[in-house]
Protein backbone atom coordinates (compact mmCIF):
# COMPACT_ATOMS: atom_id res chain seq x y z
CA UNK A 1 0.00 0.00 0.00
CA UNK A 2 2.68 2.25 0.44
CA UNK A 3 4.50 1.63 -2.29
CA UNK A 4 1.03 2.47 -4.56
CA UNK A 5 0.84 5.70 -2.63
CA UNK A 6 4.26 6.43 -3.61
CA UNK A 7 3.57 5.57 -6.82
CA UNK A 8 0.20 7.35 -6.90
CA UNK A 9 1.53 10.91 -5.31
CA UNK A 10 4.24 11.08 -7.69
CA UNK A 11 1.31 10.38 -10.94
CA UNK A 12 -0.60 13.48 -9.09
CA UNK A 13 2.73 15.65 -8.98
CA UNK A 14 3.13 14.21 -12.93
CA UNK A 15 0.34 15.41 -13.73
CA UNK A 16 -0.35 18.52 -12.77
CA UNK A 17 2.72 19.63 -15.42
CA UNK A 18 1.14 16.39 -17.70
CA UNK A 19 -2.98 16.71 -17.26
CA UNK A 20 -2.99 20.24 -16.07
CA UNK A 21 -0.80 21.37 -18.51
CA UNK A 22 -1.68 19.41 -21.22
CA UNK A 23 -5.24 20.70 -20.30
CA UNK A 24 -4.52 24.28 -21.02
CA UNK A 25 -2.70 23.30 -24.09
CA UNK A 26 -5.68 21.76 -25.45
CA UNK A 27 -7.59 24.73 -24.73
CA UNK A 28 -6.36 25.95 -28.02
CA UNK A 29 -8.36 23.76 -29.60
CA UNK A 30 -11.28 25.43 -28.99
CA UNK A 31 -9.43 28.93 -30.23
CA UNK A 32 -8.31 26.67 -33.38
CA UNK A 33 -11.32 25.36 -34.42
CA UNK A 34 -13.57 28.62 -34.36
CA UNK A 35 -10.36 30.98 -35.87
CA UNK A 36 -9.55 28.45 -38.66
CA UNK A 37 -11.67 26.20 -41.42
CA UNK A 38 -11.31 22.30 -41.21
CA UNK A 39 -8.66 22.63 -43.76
CA UNK A 40 -6.38 25.13 -42.23
CA UNK A 41 -6.64 23.18 -38.99
CA UNK A 42 -5.62 20.17 -41.37
CA UNK A 43 -2.26 21.74 -42.01
CA UNK A 44 -1.70 22.22 -38.52
CA UNK A 45 -2.02 18.35 -37.34
CA UNK A 46 -0.13 17.27 -40.58
CA UNK A 47 2.86 19.24 -39.52
CA UNK A 48 2.43 18.16 -35.77
CA UNK A 49 2.50 14.42 -37.19
CA UNK A 50 5.64 14.60 -38.96
CA UNK A 51 7.36 16.51 -36.11
CA UNK A 52 6.55 13.16 -33.94
CA UNK A 53 8.27 11.00 -36.35
CA UNK A 54 11.59 12.99 -36.30
CA UNK A 55 11.82 13.63 -32.31
CA UNK A 56 11.25 9.29 -32.08
CA UNK A 57 14.66 8.91 -34.26
CA UNK A 58 16.54 11.47 -32.87
CA UNK A 59 15.86 10.78 -29.44
CA UNK A 60 17.52 7.40 -29.94
CA UNK A 61 15.90 5.60 -27.37
CA UNK A 62 18.02 7.38 -24.69
CA UNK A 63 15.19 8.47 -22.25
CA UNK A 64 14.44 4.44 -21.62
CA UNK A 65 18.44 3.83 -21.57
CA UNK A 66 19.18 6.76 -19.36
CA UNK A 67 16.98 5.13 -16.72
CA UNK A 68 18.17 1.37 -17.23
CA UNK A 69 21.80 2.45 -16.89
CA UNK A 70 21.77 4.44 -14.00
CA UNK A 71 19.69 1.94 -12.14
CA UNK A 72 22.57 -0.65 -12.61
CA UNK A 73 24.95 1.36 -10.46
CA UNK A 74 26.45 3.54 -13.32
CA UNK A 75 27.67 7.11 -11.96
CA UNK A 76 24.64 9.14 -13.03
CA UNK A 77 26.26 11.79 -14.68
CA UNK A 78 28.47 9.98 -16.15
CA UNK A 79 25.41 8.14 -17.88
CA UNK A 80 23.62 11.80 -18.65
CA UNK A 81 26.49 13.16 -20.12
CA UNK A 82 27.37 10.67 -22.63
CA UNK A 83 23.66 10.42 -23.25
CA UNK A 84 23.28 14.03 -23.57
CA UNK A 85 26.39 14.19 -25.93
CA UNK A 86 24.86 11.52 -28.48
CA UNK A 87 21.45 13.88 -28.55
CA UNK A 88 23.45 16.87 -29.16
CA UNK A 89 25.47 15.47 -31.85
CA UNK A 90 22.01 13.35 -33.90
CA UNK A 91 19.94 16.69 -33.27
CA UNK A 92 22.23 19.22 -34.49
CA UNK A 93 23.13 16.95 -37.65
CA UNK A 94 19.45 16.30 -38.50
CA UNK A 95 18.13 20.30 -38.02
CA UNK A 96 21.03 21.85 -40.35
CA UNK A 97 20.04 18.94 -43.07
CA UNK A 98 16.39 20.28 -42.67
CA UNK A 99 17.28 24.27 -42.66
CA UNK A 100 19.46 23.77 -45.77
CA UNK A 101 16.62 22.16 -47.57
CA UNK A 102 13.73 23.47 -46.08
CA UNK A 103 12.24 24.75 -49.65
CA UNK A 104 12.39 21.44 -51.28
CA UNK A 105 10.86 19.74 -48.11
CA UNK A 106 8.26 22.40 -48.28
CA UNK A 107 7.93 21.86 -52.02
CA UNK A 108 7.24 18.17 -51.32
CA UNK A 109 4.35 18.40 -48.79
CA UNK A 110 2.42 20.47 -50.83
CA UNK A 111 3.66 23.98 -49.17
CA UNK A 112 6.14 25.51 -51.98
CA UNK A 113 5.24 29.20 -50.74
CA UNK A 114 6.18 28.10 -47.06
CA UNK A 115 9.20 27.16 -46.31
CA UNK A 116 9.53 28.87 -42.81
CA UNK A 117 7.40 26.07 -42.15
CA UNK A 118 10.14 23.66 -42.37
CA UNK A 119 12.67 25.91 -40.46
CA UNK A 120 10.33 26.80 -37.50
CA UNK A 121 9.42 22.68 -36.69
CA UNK A 122 13.09 21.86 -37.51
CA UNK A 123 13.79 24.65 -34.42
CA UNK A 124 11.14 23.49 -32.93
CA UNK A 125 11.68 20.10 -32.64
CA UNK A 126 15.79 20.47 -32.19
CA UNK A 127 14.81 22.31 -28.58
CA UNK A 128 12.12 19.54 -27.49
CA UNK A 129 14.94 16.79 -28.09
CA UNK A 130 17.37 18.58 -26.29
CA UNK A 131 15.38 18.76 -23.14
CA UNK A 132 14.34 15.00 -23.16
CA UNK A 133 16.84 13.88 -20.96
CA UNK A 134 17.31 16.66 -18.77
CA UNK A 135 13.34 16.17 -17.93
CA UNK A 136 14.17 12.07 -17.58
CA UNK A 137 16.97 13.37 -15.19
CA UNK A 138 14.70 15.17 -13.39
CA UNK A 139 12.26 12.03 -13.16
CA UNK A 140 15.51 9.83 -11.66
CA UNK A 141 16.51 12.33 -8.92
CA UNK A 142 12.67 12.35 -7.39
CA UNK A 143 12.30 16.17 -8.26
CA UNK A 144 8.44 16.64 -9.67
CA UNK A 145 8.00 20.15 -8.55
CA UNK A 146 11.07 21.16 -10.70
CA UNK A 147 9.97 18.79 -13.55
CA UNK A 148 6.13 20.30 -13.13
CA UNK A 149 7.13 23.92 -12.95
CA UNK A 150 9.43 23.70 -15.53
CA UNK A 151 6.58 22.18 -17.81
CA UNK A 152 4.00 24.61 -16.82
CA UNK A 153 5.61 27.65 -17.63
CA UNK A 154 7.02 26.44 -21.13
CA UNK A 155 3.10 25.49 -22.11
CA UNK A 156 1.96 28.80 -20.52
CA UNK A 157 4.14 30.81 -22.42
CA UNK A 158 2.81 28.94 -25.68
CA UNK A 159 -0.66 29.46 -24.64
CA UNK A 160 0.06 33.17 -24.04
CA UNK A 161 1.62 33.68 -27.11
CA UNK A 162 -1.29 31.63 -29.42
CA UNK A 163 -3.81 34.21 -27.52
CA UNK A 164 -1.81 37.06 -28.16
CA UNK A 165 -1.03 36.43 -31.94
CA UNK A 166 -4.28 34.75 -32.64
CA UNK A 167 -7.01 36.71 -30.42
CA UNK A 168 -5.51 40.28 -29.08
CA UNK A 169 -3.66 41.36 -32.07
CA UNK A 170 -5.63 41.01 -34.60
CA UNK A 171 -8.50 42.73 -32.46
CA UNK A 172 -6.88 45.44 -31.50
CA UNK A 173 -3.74 46.20 -32.96
CA UNK A 174 -4.12 44.59 -36.83
CA UNK A 175 -0.86 46.67 -37.84
CA UNK A 176 0.84 44.59 -35.75
CA UNK A 177 -0.26 41.18 -37.41
CA UNK A 178 0.81 39.58 -40.65
CA UNK A 179 -1.78 37.98 -42.15
CA UNK A 180 0.21 36.29 -45.29
CA UNK A 181 1.79 34.13 -41.81
CA UNK A 182 -1.82 32.84 -40.61
CA UNK A 183 -1.40 29.54 -39.14
CA UNK A 184 2.24 30.01 -38.95
CA UNK A 185 1.78 32.02 -35.59
CA UNK A 186 0.58 28.51 -34.06
CA UNK A 187 4.22 27.42 -34.72
CA UNK A 188 6.10 30.70 -33.68
CA UNK A 189 4.11 30.30 -30.62
CA UNK A 190 5.34 26.73 -30.22
CA UNK A 191 9.14 27.60 -31.55
CA UNK A 192 9.69 30.56 -28.63
CA UNK A 193 8.04 28.19 -26.06
CA UNK A 194 9.96 25.27 -26.09
CA UNK A 195 13.41 28.00 -26.54
CA UNK A 196 11.92 28.87 -22.95
CA UNK A 197 12.07 25.36 -21.79
CA UNK A 198 15.83 24.89 -22.75
CA UNK A 199 16.96 27.91 -21.24
CA UNK A 200 15.16 27.00 -18.22
CA UNK A 201 16.92 23.84 -18.22
CA UNK A 202 20.55 25.46 -18.37
CA UNK A 203 21.01 24.25 -14.65
CA UNK A 204 20.59 20.61 -15.68
CA UNK A 205 22.90 21.38 -19.01
CA UNK A 206 25.54 22.90 -17.31
CA UNK A 207 26.30 20.04 -15.19
CA UNK A 208 26.50 18.13 -18.11
CA UNK A 209 30.12 16.53 -17.80
CA UNK A 210 31.89 15.89 -21.49
CA UNK A 211 33.98 12.90 -20.46
CA UNK A 212 32.82 10.79 -23.37
CA UNK A 213 33.08 7.15 -22.89
CA UNK A 214 32.78 5.28 -26.22
CA UNK A 215 31.90 1.89 -24.52
CA UNK A 216 28.89 2.95 -22.37
CA UNK A 217 27.89 5.29 -25.15
CA UNK A 218 28.04 2.12 -27.48
CA UNK A 219 25.94 -0.34 -24.48
CA UNK A 220 23.40 2.81 -24.36
CA UNK A 221 23.39 2.93 -27.97
CA UNK A 222 22.67 -1.19 -28.39
CA UNK A 223 20.49 -1.41 -25.90
CA UNK A 224 18.16 2.30 -26.87
CA UNK A 225 17.88 0.97 -30.77
CA UNK A 226 15.48 -1.64 -30.16
CA UNK A 227 13.49 1.38 -27.97
CA UNK A 228 14.26 3.52 -31.13
CA UNK A 229 12.70 1.13 -33.14
CA UNK A 230 9.34 0.48 -31.21
CA UNK A 231 9.01 4.46 -30.45
CA UNK A 232 9.37 4.73 -34.28
CA UNK A 233 6.80 2.37 -34.88
CA UNK A 234 4.72 3.43 -32.42
CA UNK A 235 4.21 6.85 -34.04
CA UNK A 236 3.01 4.80 -37.10
CA UNK A 237 0.19 3.83 -35.06
CA UNK A 238 -0.34 6.91 -33.63
CA UNK A 239 0.27 9.88 -35.84
CA UNK A 240 0.07 7.42 -39.57
CA UNK A 241 -3.06 8.49 -39.88
CA UNK A 242 -2.69 12.25 -40.05
CA UNK A 243 0.14 12.05 -42.10
CA UNK A 244 -1.45 10.05 -44.88
CA UNK A 245 -5.18 10.57 -44.30
CA UNK A 246 -5.14 13.49 -47.32
CA UNK A 247 -3.26 11.14 -49.85
CA UNK A 248 -5.92 8.50 -49.04
CA UNK A 249 -9.26 10.41 -49.55
CA UNK A 250 -10.81 9.47 -52.56
CA UNK A 251 -12.03 13.19 -53.09
CA UNK A 252 -8.86 15.13 -53.20
CA UNK A 253 -11.12 18.48 -52.91
CA UNK A 254 -12.00 17.67 -49.33
CA UNK A 255 -9.10 16.20 -48.26
CA UNK A 256 -7.71 18.50 -45.99
CA UNK A 257 -11.04 19.20 -44.67
CA UNK A 258 -11.42 15.85 -43.57
CA UNK A 259 -8.01 16.00 -42.08
CA UNK A 260 -8.87 18.92 -39.44
CA UNK A 261 -12.51 17.60 -39.09
CA UNK A 262 -10.49 14.11 -37.94
CA UNK A 263 -7.90 15.66 -35.83
CA UNK A 264 -10.60 17.74 -33.91
CA UNK A 265 -12.68 15.18 -32.77
CA UNK A 266 -9.34 12.96 -31.64
CA UNK A 267 -8.79 15.78 -29.40
CA UNK A 268 -12.02 14.53 -27.48
CA UNK A 269 -10.74 11.83 -26.84
CA UNK A 270 -8.36 13.65 -24.41
CA UNK A 271 -8.62 12.74 -21.25
CA UNK A 272 -8.07 9.23 -21.81
CA UNK A 273 -4.65 10.02 -23.40
CA UNK A 274 -3.90 12.46 -20.71
CA UNK A 275 -4.34 9.65 -18.22
CA UNK A 276 -2.05 7.21 -19.91
CA UNK A 277 0.38 9.45 -20.42
CA UNK A 278 0.66 11.14 -16.99
CA UNK A 279 0.58 7.30 -15.47
CA UNK A 280 3.65 6.40 -17.54
CA UNK A 281 5.28 9.51 -16.56
CA UNK A 282 5.61 8.24 -12.82
CA UNK A 283 5.19 4.07 -13.55
CA UNK A 284 8.46 3.87 -16.07
CA UNK A 285 10.57 4.96 -13.04
CA UNK A 286 8.37 3.25 -9.93
CA UNK A 287 8.69 -0.23 -11.78
CA UNK A 288 11.94 -0.35 -12.47
CA UNK A 289 12.84 0.73 -8.52
CA UNK A 290 10.29 -2.08 -7.16
CA UNK A 291 11.59 -5.14 -9.49
CA UNK A 292 13.41 -6.63 -7.47
CA UNK A 293 11.31 -6.55 -4.28
CA UNK A 294 9.04 -9.24 -2.87
CA UNK A 295 5.83 -9.92 -4.33
CA UNK A 296 6.56 -7.05 -7.24
CA UNK A 297 4.63 -8.85 -9.84
CA UNK A 298 1.41 -9.32 -7.56
CA UNK A 299 1.84 -5.29 -6.97
CA UNK A 300 2.16 -5.09 -10.99
CA UNK A 301 -0.84 -7.10 -12.10
CA UNK A 302 -2.80 -5.68 -8.86
CA UNK A 303 -1.79 -2.02 -10.33
CA UNK A 304 -3.18 -2.98 -13.80
CA UNK A 305 -6.60 -3.80 -12.26
CA UNK A 306 -7.14 -0.33 -11.03
CA UNK A 307 -5.83 1.19 -14.03
CA UNK A 308 -8.36 -0.85 -16.13
CA UNK A 309 -10.76 0.67 -13.75
CA UNK A 310 -10.10 4.21 -14.45
CA UNK A 311 -9.82 3.93 -17.85
CA UNK A 312 -13.01 2.24 -17.95
CA UNK A 313 -14.44 5.22 -16.15
CA UNK A 314 -12.71 7.85 -18.02
CA UNK A 315 -14.15 5.99 -21.02
CA UNK A 316 -17.88 6.14 -19.96
CA UNK A 317 -17.73 9.70 -18.43
CA UNK A 318 -16.68 11.29 -21.91
CA UNK A 319 -19.67 9.07 -23.40
CA UNK A 320 -22.11 9.77 -21.39
CA UNK A 321 -21.43 13.58 -21.03
CA UNK A 322 -20.33 14.00 -24.97
CA UNK A 323 -22.88 16.69 -25.36
CA UNK A 324 -21.11 19.07 -23.24
CA UNK A 325 -17.38 17.47 -24.12
CA UNK A 326 -18.62 18.21 -27.78
CA UNK A 327 -18.38 22.15 -27.47
CA UNK A 328 -14.26 21.88 -27.09
CA UNK A 329 -14.34 22.07 -30.36
CA UNK A 330 -16.03 24.11 -33.10
CA UNK A 331 -19.42 23.18 -34.53
CA UNK A 332 -17.98 23.07 -38.17
CA UNK A 333 -16.28 20.02 -37.00
CA UNK A 334 -19.30 17.73 -35.37
CA UNK A 335 -19.97 15.52 -37.97
CA UNK A 336 -16.88 13.89 -36.97
CA UNK A 337 -17.94 13.19 -33.22
CA UNK A 338 -19.08 9.17 -34.40
CA UNK A 339 -14.68 8.35 -33.92
CA UNK A 340 -14.45 9.42 -30.24
CA UNK A 341 -15.74 5.96 -28.69
CA UNK A 342 -13.76 4.27 -31.08
CA UNK A 343 -10.75 6.65 -30.46
CA UNK A 344 -11.72 6.19 -26.87
CA UNK A 345 -11.63 2.38 -26.54
CA UNK A 346 -8.30 2.55 -28.66
CA UNK A 347 -6.13 5.14 -26.34
CA UNK A 348 -7.71 2.60 -23.19
CA UNK A 349 -6.35 -0.59 -25.11
CA UNK A 350 -2.91 1.36 -26.07
CA UNK A 351 -2.74 2.51 -22.53
CA UNK A 352 -3.56 -1.52 -20.74
CA UNK A 353 -0.19 -2.73 -23.57
CA UNK A 354 1.85 0.00 -22.21
CA UNK A 355 1.02 -0.74 -19.08
CA UNK A 356 1.90 -4.32 -19.64
CA UNK A 357 4.88 -3.68 -21.70
CA UNK A 358 7.13 -3.37 -18.88
CA UNK A 359 8.06 -7.14 -18.79
CA UNK A 360 10.78 -6.64 -21.68
CA UNK A 361 12.21 -3.28 -20.39
CA UNK A 362 12.53 -5.27 -16.68
CA UNK A 363 14.13 -7.93 -18.71
CA UNK A 364 15.97 -6.47 -20.42
CA UNK A 365 14.59 -7.92 -23.54
CA UNK A 366 13.71 -4.74 -25.40
CA UNK A 367 13.84 -6.12 -28.87
CA UNK A 368 10.37 -7.83 -28.30
CA UNK A 369 9.04 -4.08 -27.31
CA UNK A 370 10.62 -3.13 -31.31
CA UNK A 371 8.64 -6.37 -32.72
CA UNK A 372 5.14 -5.69 -31.42
CA UNK A 373 5.16 -1.99 -32.46
CA UNK A 374 6.63 -2.87 -35.47
CA UNK A 375 3.80 -5.94 -35.88
CA UNK A 376 1.63 -3.09 -35.22
CA UNK A 377 2.68 -0.39 -37.63
CA UNK A 378 2.18 -3.12 -40.13
CA UNK A 379 -1.47 -3.29 -38.98
CA UNK A 380 -1.54 0.47 -38.53
CA UNK A 381 -0.36 0.64 -42.08
CA UNK A 382 -2.41 -2.49 -44.06
CA UNK A 383 -5.49 -1.35 -42.21
CA UNK A 384 -5.10 2.96 -43.05
CA UNK A 385 -4.66 1.88 -46.72
CA UNK A 386 -7.61 -0.60 -46.60
CA UNK A 387 -10.04 1.32 -44.75
CA UNK A 388 -9.78 5.26 -45.56
CA UNK A 389 -10.46 4.77 -48.97
CA UNK A 390 -13.82 3.40 -48.29
CA UNK A 391 -14.59 4.92 -45.22
CA UNK A 392 -12.51 8.15 -44.78
CA UNK A 393 -11.11 9.50 -41.42
CA UNK A 394 -13.57 6.77 -39.88
CA UNK A 395 -11.26 4.01 -41.50
CA UNK A 396 -7.89 5.48 -39.55
CA UNK A 397 -10.09 5.48 -36.45
CA UNK A 398 -10.90 1.63 -36.51
CA UNK A 399 -7.33 1.35 -37.85
CA UNK A 400 -5.79 2.75 -34.52
CA UNK A 401 -8.56 0.36 -32.62
CA UNK A 402 -7.02 -2.89 -34.44
CA UNK A 403 -3.76 -1.87 -34.25
CA UNK A 404 -3.45 -1.35 -30.55
CA UNK A 405 -5.66 -4.19 -29.57
CA UNK A 406 -3.81 -6.24 -31.62
CA UNK A 407 -0.46 -5.23 -29.71
CA UNK A 408 -2.10 -5.77 -26.40
CA UNK A 409 -2.98 -9.26 -26.92
CA UNK A 410 0.38 -10.24 -28.50
CA UNK A 411 1.92 -8.72 -25.39
CA UNK A 412 0.54 -10.35 -23.11
CA UNK A 413 1.05 -13.77 -24.59
CA UNK A 414 4.87 -13.05 -25.41
CA UNK A 415 5.57 -11.73 -21.86
CA UNK A 416 3.45 -14.51 -19.86
CA UNK A 417 6.23 -16.78 -21.12
CA UNK A 418 9.27 -14.61 -20.95
CA UNK A 419 8.14 -12.16 -17.55
CA UNK A 420 5.14 -13.72 -16.23
CA UNK A 421 2.74 -11.83 -14.10
CA UNK A 422 0.40 -12.99 -12.57
CA UNK A 423 -2.79 -10.49 -14.22
CA UNK A 424 -6.56 -10.64 -13.46
CA UNK A 425 -7.35 -11.31 -17.06
CA UNK A 426 -10.99 -12.18 -16.22
CA UNK A 427 -11.47 -9.46 -14.08
CA UNK A 428 -9.69 -7.17 -16.58
CA UNK A 429 -12.45 -8.62 -19.32
CA UNK A 430 -15.54 -7.97 -17.06
CA UNK A 431 -14.47 -4.38 -16.19
CA UNK A 432 -14.23 -3.38 -20.39
CA UNK A 433 -16.98 -5.53 -21.66
CA UNK A 434 -19.33 -3.87 -18.43
CA UNK A 435 -17.86 -0.98 -19.56
CA UNK A 436 -19.49 -0.74 -23.02
CA UNK A 437 -22.55 -2.78 -21.77
CA UNK A 438 -23.05 0.31 -19.31
CA UNK A 439 -22.82 2.94 -22.24
CA UNK A 440 -24.89 0.81 -24.96
CA UNK A 441 -27.76 0.82 -22.03
CA UNK A 442 -27.43 4.55 -21.00
CA UNK A 443 -27.76 5.49 -25.05
CA UNK A 444 -30.92 2.95 -25.15
CA UNK A 445 -32.33 4.49 -22.08
CA UNK A 446 -31.56 7.92 -23.73
CA UNK A 447 -32.78 7.28 -26.96
CA UNK A 448 -35.84 5.29 -26.10
CA UNK A 449 -37.13 7.64 -22.93
CA UNK A 450 -36.52 10.41 -25.11
CA UNK A 451 -34.50 12.20 -21.99
CA UNK A 452 -33.63 15.67 -21.70
CA UNK A 453 -30.41 17.02 -21.87
CA UNK A 454 -30.56 17.32 -17.32
CA UNK A 455 -32.05 14.30 -17.34
CA UNK A 456 -29.78 12.59 -19.36
CA UNK A 457 -26.88 14.52 -17.55
CA UNK A 458 -27.94 12.69 -14.22
CA UNK A 459 -28.67 9.41 -15.28
CA UNK A 460 -24.97 9.18 -16.36
CA UNK A 461 -23.77 10.57 -13.01
CA UNK A 462 -25.84 7.35 -11.07
CA UNK A 463 -24.44 5.02 -14.07
CA UNK A 464 -21.55 5.96 -13.85
CA UNK A 465 -21.77 5.65 -9.59
CA UNK A 466 -23.12 2.44 -9.96
CA UNK A 467 -20.33 0.64 -12.29
CA UNK A 468 -17.72 2.60 -9.87
CA UNK A 469 -19.63 0.73 -6.70
CA UNK A 470 -20.39 -2.71 -8.31
CA UNK A 471 -16.24 -2.42 -10.03
CA UNK A 472 -14.80 -1.58 -7.14
CA UNK A 473 -16.12 -3.90 -4.64
CA UNK A 474 -15.26 -6.74 -7.68
CA UNK A 475 -11.89 -5.82 -7.59
CA UNK A 476 -11.78 -6.24 -3.33
CA UNK A 477 -12.09 -2.68 -2.33
CA UNK A 478 -13.71 -2.13 1.50
CA UNK A 479 -13.69 1.36 1.60
CA UNK A 480 -9.81 1.52 0.89
CA UNK A 481 -7.29 0.73 -1.69
CA UNK A 482 -6.28 -3.15 -1.07
CA UNK A 483 -3.85 -3.86 -3.67
CA UNK A 484 -1.11 -6.22 -1.81
CA UNK A 485 -4.12 -8.18 -0.42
Amino acid sequence: MGQLKTLAGQTVVYGLSSIVGRLLNYLLVPIYTRIFVPAEYGIVSEFYAYITFLMVILALGLETAFFHFVNKKHKQDNVFGNAQFMLMCSTGFITILLLLFSHSIATFLGYPDHAEYVQWFALIMAFDTLTMLPFARLRQQNKPFRFAMIKLVGIFMNIALNVLFLLILPKYFPGLVDPTIGIGYVFLANLAASGITLVLLFPELRSMKFDIDKALIREMLIYGFPILIAGFAGMINETLDRAILKYLITDKSIAMQQLGIYSACYKLSILMTLFVQTFRYAADPFYFSQQHKENSRKLFANVMNYFVLVGCIIFLGVMYYLDIVKHFIGENYFEGLKVVPVLLAANLFLGIYLNMSIWYKLSGNTRYGAWLSIIGALITIVFNLWLIPIMGYMGSAWATFICYVSMMLLSYWKGQKVFPIPYETGKIIFLLISSFVFWQGFELLKSNLELSLATGWILGGVLLLVYFAAMWRMLGGRGKFSLLR
